[in-house]
């Protein structure tokens, strides 16, 4: 059995969580917040800045993800997870001008292989009016035929140039999240 197919029928779906601490990294919240997510393949148009507010785009990329299921990453701001995405999808929030920690971090164990980097974190100084876009990478690549793990599982968050952005986007899936009760 390869290990691509065994990390298929073994994939974990309980809660990533390390005790009751939150995920490491500035920006992320509480380890029991959960979302369901749910994507639409028509795009969302760009919202207006409102309210002296900045806009930041938060894009799950998963090209580089050769595994199933897909994770679905959460994403934080100062401590509060915003929404959530899936499988090559994107969606926005509205911030205040000022310093921000972001965080991006796999809701759920995808792959059985550890260790796995399952949380990423930057941060940025908005400023009203203005939009940031960034991208979270999953990736777990694997050496076909053999189906050998060529690098530890992780997420990259990094901030993403508004042109590159918006081609992802033409091509990804607007992400609809919500908190599971």
């Amino acid at each position: 059995m390869t290990a691509t197919l065994l990390a298929v029928l073994l994939a974990v779906s309980a809660p990533y969580t390390a005790g009751a601490r939150a995920p490491a990294g500035p920006g992320c919240g509480p380890p029991s917040v959960k979302f369901d997510v749910k994507t639409e393949k028509k795009p969302k148009t760009a919202p207006v800045s409102r309210s002296g507010k900045a806009i930041v785009f938060f894009l799950q990329d998963d090209l580089k993800f050769g595994s199933r299921p897909r994770p679905t990453t959460r994403f934080g701001i100062d401590g509060t997870w915003v929404g959530a995405t899936h499988a090559n999808s994107y969606f926005f929030a509205l911030v205040d001008p000022g310093e921000h920690h972001v965080c991006a971090n796999w809701q759920s164990r995808v792959i059985l292989f550890s260790p796995t980097r399952s949380t990423a974190a930057t941060h940025f100084k908005a400023v009203a009016g203005k939009v940031y876009y960034f991208r979270a990478r999953d990736i777990a690549i694997f050496d076909h035929p053999g189906g050998a793990l060529l690098y530890e599982p992780e997420v990259r968050l990094s901030a993403l140039d508004a042109d590159e952005a918006r081609v992802l986007m033409g091509s990804f899936s607007y992400s609809l999240s919500h908190p599971k009760k």
